[in-house]
């Protein structure tokens, strides 16, 4: 890829070395960012606001996921389902801790019981991005409990 093409950093105005972009991709808290197989282009691994196909294979979902949301939301999203709004998916969470996490980081969490197994059971196609977080086109709120 040339260095100063259209849509790099460089031709943006904001040059960034491979070891500094490699450095971003290692340390990243949340592992957001990966590689392409060949190394040559990176991306974001899930949350992307535009139709993206990532490739990701659609596993097997373990029986129980968990998706954490605030307080104030939890009477609208048990009435009506977990949708993905501006994503292109509903993520979820294989642990409760790293639900409660989300939920904290809009208000007072409230972590939510996904009943995978049950959606799987019914068609629902799961993927897993390459930092673990488990994505779904919805969640349809006969499938959604407070975990308790």
């Amino acid at each position: 890829m040339l260095q100063n093409a259209p849509g790099t950093l460089a031709a943006a105005g904001l040059p960034l070395t491979r070891e500094q972009l490699d450095a971003v991709v290692a340390t990243n808290d949340k592992r957001r960012f990966a590689y392409d197989p060949a190394g040559s282009r990176i991306r974001a691994s899930q949350g992307h606001s535009v139709a993206v196909d990532l490739g990701y294979a659609p596993p097997q979902p373990p029986p129980v996921l968990f998706h954490g949301t605030v307080e104030r939301a939890v009477c609208s999203v048990l009435a009506e389902g977990l949708h993905p709004g501006r994503r292109h998916a509903v993520h979820l969470s294989a642990d409760v801790a790293t639900a409660r996490a989300v939920g904290a980081r809009r208000g007072r969490p409230v972590v939510l019981r996904v009943d995978a197994a049950g959606m799987a059971a019914e068609g629902a196609v799961f993927t897993r991005s390459a930092n673990g977080v488990w994505l779904v086109h919805a969640v349809p709120a006969r499938h959604l409990a407070v975990a308790g």
